[in-house]
C-alpha cells in the first residue's frame, strides 16, 4: 500500500513539474493533489472494468505511446551513440553493479542514503503486489518463459530506454553545449531534454501522458493484488471492497504529499519497505527449496 502511494505522490510531482514546464500551472500542492485525484479516479475505472477490459487494454495503450516515443528520441538524437551506448551500458550495468551496490565503506554518503537505500526500500515495498500479479498473469508458462519474458526482455528494454534518453542528454551537455537538462530541477529534466529536440511540445505533452498512464496502471494492478489479499485470495472480490483500497491508495499519497512531499514520500517507502526485507529472503529460500522439490527430466 505505501509502496503504491509513494509512487503516486512521485509520479504526480513529475506530471505537475511537467505542466508546469509546459504551460505554466503553478507546481503547488494543490495541483499534484488534483492530479493524484485524477489517477486514483482513472485507475478506479480501470478496476471496476476488470484484468482484460480496464487493465490490460491501458497497459496496451501506454506501451505503444512509450515505443513510439524511444523510436522517435532514437531517431532524432545521436542515433550512432545510442546504439553503441546500450551495449556500453550493458557492460557497465554488470561491471559496476556489485561495487555500486555495496552501501558500506563508500565516500559519496549522499548518493547511498539518497538514492541505492531509497531506490532499494521502494522496489522491496512493491514486491508484494508485483511479485503476485506478475504470478497471475504468467501462470501456465515455464520457468525458462517466465525467466525470458519476465526478467531479461524488460531489463534489455529498460537498458535500452535508459541509453536513449541518458546519451541524448549527455550529447546536448558534452557534444552541443546545451546545459538546460544540467540544470533543471530533477522532475523535468525529461522535459529540458524534450524540448532541445524537433516536435517539442508534441513529445513533453506525451512523456506527461505516460507519466500518468504509469502510476495509473500500476494503481489499478496494484489495487487488484491487494483486494485478492484482502479477499483470501479470492480472484473476483467484491467491487466495493476494490473501490476502498484504490480510494485508500489516493488518500495515503495526499496524506503524504502535504506531509512533507518528496522526503515523506522517501522516508515512507524506506520505513515499510526495510523490514519485508527479511520476508523476501525467506521467501527466496523458500523458492530455491520449492524449485528443487520439482521433478526434473532427463
Amino acid at each position: 500500500m505505501f509502496g503504491l502511494a509513494t509512487s503516486l505522490g512521485l509520479g504526480s510531482a513529475q506530471a505537475a513539474a511537467g505542466l508546469n514546464y509546459l504551460f505554466g500551472i503553478p507546481n503547488t500542492d494543490v495541483t499534484q493533489i488534483v492530479l493524484v485525484i485524477g489517477i486514483t479516479a482513472l485507475a478506479l475505472g480501470s478496476v471496476l472494468a476488470g484484468l482484460d477490459a480496464g487493465v490490460k487494454r491501458l497497459s496496451e495503450i501506454n506501451m505503444i505511446l512509450a515505443l513510439l516515443l524511444l523510436v522517435f528520441v532514437i531517431f532524432v538524437g545521436p542515433t550512432l551513440a545510442i546504439l553503441s551506448g546500450f551495449f556500453n551500458n550493458l557492460v557497465s550495468y554488470i561491471e559496476y553493479l556489485p561495487a555500486l551496490s555495496m552501501p558500506f565503506g563508500r565516500e559519496d554518503a549522499n548518493f547511498a542514503q539518497g538514492w541505492t537505500s531509497f531506490y532499494w526500500a521502494w522496489w522491496i515495498s512493491w514486491s508484494p503486489f508485483v511479485g503476485m500479479f506478475i504470478a497471475r498473469v504468467s501462470r501456465g508458462r515455464s520457468v525458462r518463459e517466465f525467466m525470458v519474458c519476465v526478467l531479461l526482455i524488460p531489463s534489455a528494454a529498460c537498458v535500452l530506454w535508459m541509453s536513449a534518453f541518458g546519451n541524448t542528454a549527455i550529447d546536448q551537455v558534452v557534444n552541443q553545449g546545451i546545459t538546460t537538462v544540467q540544470d533543471a530541477d530533477l522532475p523535468v529534466k525529461l522535459f529540458a531534454m524534450l524540448h532541445e529536440l524537433p516536435l517539442a511540445s508534441i513529445t513533453s505533452f506525451i512523456g506527461i501522458v505516460l507519466v500518468v498512464v504509469f502510476f495509473v496502471t500500476s494503481s489499478d494492478s496494484g489495487s487488484l493484488v491487494i483486494d485478492t489479499i484482502a479477499a483470501g485470495g479470492k480472484v473476483d472480490a467484491p467491487k466495493p471492497q476494490r473501490v476502498f483500497w484504490c480510494t485508500f491508495e489516493g488518500l495515503v499519497a495526499i496524506a503524504l504529499v502535504l506531509g512533507g512531499g518528496l522526503v515523506a514520500l522517501q522516508a515512507m517507502a524506506v520505513s515499510t519497505g526495510f523490514p519485508f526485507t527479511i520476508v523476501l529472503l525467506v521467501a527466496c529460500v523458500a523458492v530455491f527449496k520449492g524449485l528443487m522439490s520439482e521433478p526434473r527430466g532427463n
